[in-house]
C-alpha cells in the first residue's frame, strides 16, 4: 500500500527544539519505511523456484532470476521512487492521496478531474488490500522458519502466527512510541544479519555475481516464454514495499530515506538475494527455504526470532499506514467521520482508529487460516500493489506536465518506460487472481465503492440542502429592519459552507423567536495540503449586528479541534467565554427516494454510512454539554 504512515515516524517530526541528524532519521527510516521491502528475502527467491509457477533450479535460471531481482530493485525502487516520484511532494508529504490533492487544483481546469480523483481513490483503496496481506505473509513466513529447525513443530506454525498477529493488533490502542524507538536498531540488526548470511553464501559460490549482467534476464524470457513472464510475478515480491517510500516521505524527508536505502538496505538485500542464489547453485534442492538454509543450524532459531521481530515491525508500519490513509480520506471528504484516538500527546501522526484496527485483524487472521502457508499467500500477493504502481505512474505523468512543466517529448517517453515495467509486472501477477489475488481486489472494490458513494452522496446532499439558501447580507438586512429579541451569550452555528445562513440559525429564529447577543457562523475547511501554518488557521470577519464569520482551515493530515481554534480567535478580536457559548448543529434525516443523483442501492448505502458516522461533536472536539 502500499503504507500511507507509521506512528513512530510522526514522532520524529514533532515541533520540538531538537532536530534529529541525518543519521538518526535514516535509522528511523530503516524500521518504518523499509520494513516491508526488507523482509521480502524471507519468501521472494523461494517463490521463484518453489512456488506456483516455479522454474527449474538450473544455473542459468538462478543467474537470470537474480539478474531480474537486481534490475527490478534498481529501476523500480532506486530510480522510479527514490529519484523521481519522491520529487512530487505536497509540502513535504507523500502518498497516493497526497499526490491526488497535489494535482486536483490543476486538473479542475480540464475535463479529466473525475478521472484523476477516481484513479487516486482506487489506488488508495488497493492499499487496504495490501494492508491485510502484508502482516499475514510476513509474520507467517518468519514463523515457518521453525520447520527448518524442528520439522515436528510444523502443526504449531499457524497457531503461533495467529498469536503474534493478535498480540500486534491488541497493543495498537496503547501506542507504539516506546516500542518504536527500537524499530530502527532492530531493523539495522536485521539488515546486517541478512547481509552477513548472504556474503557467506557468495564467498562459497562467487560465480553468482555474473547475474549483474542484464543479458541473463533477457535470455531467461527467450528460454521460458510465457512461463518466464509468470515467474516475474514472484520476482515482483522484492519491490512490493516501494509505495511505502513515497507514503512515508513526510515523516523523515527525502534525504534520510535515500541515505538509508543506498547505505544499508540495498547492499544488504542484494547480498542476501545473491547469497540465496549461491546456495541454490551449490545445492539445487534447497528451494523450500533458501533464506533459512543460508544460516548454520545453531543460528536458525535466533534467526526465526529476529525475522519475527522484523516482520512485526513491517506489519506495524502497514497498520499505521492504513490509519493515516483513513484519516486523509475523512479529511478530504471521501469517508464518514470515524473515532480517531491519539496515542501520544506529542506525536502528530501517532493515531489509532479502532474500526480499522479490528477489521484488519479479522481479515489478516482469516487470510492466515484460509491460505495456510506463506507460499499460498504469495500466490495472492502483488496484484494490488502492481495496480497501485501503475496509477502512481499515470498521476506522476500529470505532475511532470502540469506542475513541473516538462516537455511532452521528455515526460511521455519516461512515463511510457515506467509503465512498460509496471504493466509487465501486472500481467505477470494477473495469473494470481484465481489463486487468491481476487481477495485484495475484492476489498479494494468494496472500499472504492464506499469512498466514492460517500463523496457523491455528500455532494448531492449539499446541493439539496442549499437550494434557495438565504444570503447573509439579506438576512442581516432583515434583522436590522425587524430586530428580534436578543438574549445574552454567544451562539456558534456550524455551517458546511462559508457563505449563506445555516439552516439551524433560521430554525432557531423561527421557533424560539430569539437571537443571541453574539452569533458566530463557523465553517471548518479542509485544504488540499497536508498542514496549515498556525498563522493561517483562523479567518475572522465581523459582519454586523453582533454577527461574525469564522472560518477555520486544516490540512488533510490534521485533526480539527474547535476549542483550540476558538482560543486562537482571541487574537483576531473574538473573545468567547466557554461558559456562555452554545453550539448549534443541524441534524439531517436521510430518506431514500428515486430522485436523480445516485442509484437506489447507493442511496441506501450512503444513508447507512451516515447513520454510523461519528457525531460532529466528537470529531471536532466540541464539549457535548454545550451543544444543541
Amino acid at each position: 500500500m502500499g503504507k500511507e504512515t507509521a506512528a513512530v515516524a510522526a514522532a520524529q517530526r514533532t515541533d520540538s527544539i531538537a532536530h534529529p541528524t541525518l543519521s538518526a532519521l535514516a535509522l528511523g527510516a530503516l524500521g518504518i519505511v523499509y520494513g516491508d521491502v526488507g523482509t521480502s528475502p524471507l519468501y521472494a527467491v523461494r517463490e521463484c523456484f518453489y512456488g506456483e509457477h516455479a522454474v527449474a533450479t538450473s544455473a542459468a535460471n538462478v543467474l537470470a532470476i537474480l539478474s531480474l531481482i537486481f534490475w527490478s530493485l534498481m529501476v523500480v525502487i532506486s530510480f522510479k521512487y527514490l529519484a523521481l516520484v519522491m520529487r512530487a511532494d505536497n509540502r513535504g508529504e507523500g502518498g497516493i492521496l497526497a499526490l491526488v490533492a497535489l494535482i486536483r487544483s490543476k486538473s479542475e481546469q480540464k475535463g479529466d478531474r473525475w478521472i484523476l480523483i477516481g484513479l487516486g481513490l482506487f489506488g488508495g483503496a488497493l492499499l487496504y488490500g495490501d494492508g491485510m496481506i502484508t502482516p499475514a505473509i510476513s509474520v507467517l513466513s518468519a514463523i515457518e522458519g521453525i520447520e527448518v529447525a524442528a520439522p515436528s513443530l510444523q502443526p504449531y506454525v499457524i497457531p503461533l502466527t495467529i498469536a503474534v498477529l493478535v498480540a500486534l493488533f491488541l497493543v495498537q490502542p496503547l501506542g507504539t512510541m516506546r516500542v518504536g524507538r527500537l524499530f530502527g536498531p532492530i531493523t539495522l540488526v536485521w539488515f546486517v544479519t541478512i547481509a552477513l548470511l548472504g556474503l557467506n553464501g557468495i564467498r562459497q559460490e562467487p560465480r553468482v555475481l555474473a547475474a549483474l549482467n542484464p543479458w541473463h534476464a533477457l535470455h531467461f524470457f527467450e528460454r521460458n516464454g510465457i512461463h518466464g513472464l509468470l515467474v516475474l510475478g514472484a520476482v515482483f515480491l522484492v519491490v512490493t514495499g516501494g509505495e511505502a517510500l513515497y507514503a512515508d516521505m513526510g515523516h523523515f524527508g527525502k534525504q534520510p530515506i535515500r541515505a538509508a536505502w543506498f547505505a544499508v538496505v540495498l547492499p544488504a538485500l542484494l547480498l542476501n538475494y545473491f547469497g540465496q542464489g549461491a546456495l541454490l547453485l551449490a545445492d539445487p534442492t534447497a528451494t523450500q527455504s533458501p533464506f533459512y538454509l543460508l544460516a548454520p543450524d545453531w543460528a536458525v532459531v535466533p534467526l526465526v526470532v529476529l525475522a519475527t521481530a522484523a516482520t512485526v515491525i513491517a506489519s506495524q508500519a502497514v497498520i499505521s499506514g492504513c490509519f493515516s490513509l483513513t484519516r486523509q480520506a475523512i479529511q478530504l471528504g471521501f469517508s464518514p467521520r470515524m473515532n480517531i484516538k491519539h496515542s501520544s500527546p506529542h506525536a502528530i501522526g501517532q493515531i489509532y482508529i479502532p474500526f480499522i484496527n479490528w477489521a484488519l485483524m479479522l481479515a489478516t487472521i482469516g487470510l492466515v487460516v484460509g491460505f495456510g502457508s506463506s507460499s499460498r499467500l504469495a500466490a495472492a500477493y502483488g496484484i494490488a500493489v502492481t495496480l497501485t504502481m501503475i496509477i502512481t505512474t499515470l498521476l506522476l505523468y500529470e505532475v511532470t506536465r502540469e506542475l513541473w512543466l516538462w516537455s511532452r517529448w521528455v515526460a511521455l517517453p519516461l512515463a511510457t518506460g515506467l509503465l512498460i515495467v509496471d504493466v509487465a509486472f501486472f500481467i505477470a501477477n494477473v495469473a494470481k487472481i484465481e489463486h487468491g489475488g481476487w481477495v485484495p481486489l475484492l476489498v479494494a472494490g468494496a472500499v472504492f465503492t464506499l469512498l466514492s458513494t460517500w463523496k457523491r452522496g455528500r455532494q448531492i446532499l449539499a446541493e439539496r440542502l442549499h437550494i434557495g439558501e438565504l444570503p447573509v447580507k439579506l438576512f442581516l438586512e432583515d434583522i436590522a429592519a425587524n430586530p428580534p429579541l436578543r438574549v445574552p451569550g454567544t451562539a456558534v452555528f456550524l455551517s458546511s459552507r462559508a457563505y449563506g445562513v445555516p439552516a439551524a440559525l433560521l430554525h432557531n429564529l423561527k421557533h424560539n423567536k430569539v437571537v443571541h447577543d453574539r452569533v458566530v457562523l463557523l465553517t471548518v475547511v479542509t485544504a488540499e495540503v497536508p498542514r496549515i501554518p498556525s498563522a493561517e488557521r483562523v479567518d475572522l470577519q465581523p459582519l454586523a449586528a453582533g454577527f461574525w464569520r469564522f472560518v477555520v482551515r486544516y490540512g488533510f493530515m490534521e485533526d480539527p479541534d474547535i476549542p483550540d481554534a476558538i482560543d486562537q480567535a482571541r487574537n483576531g478580536g473574538l473573545d468567547l467565554d466557554p461558559m456562555t457559548t452554545t453550539f448549534f448543529l443541524g441534524r439531517e434525516t436521510l430518506i431514500v427516494t428515486n430522485r436523480p443523483g445516485m442509484a437506489l442501492w447507493r442511496e441506501k448505502l450512503f444513508a447507512l454510512m451516515a447513520r454510523n458516522a461519528l457525531p460532529p461533536t466528537k470529531f471536532y472536539n466540541i464539549p457535548s454539554n454545550q451543544v444543541i
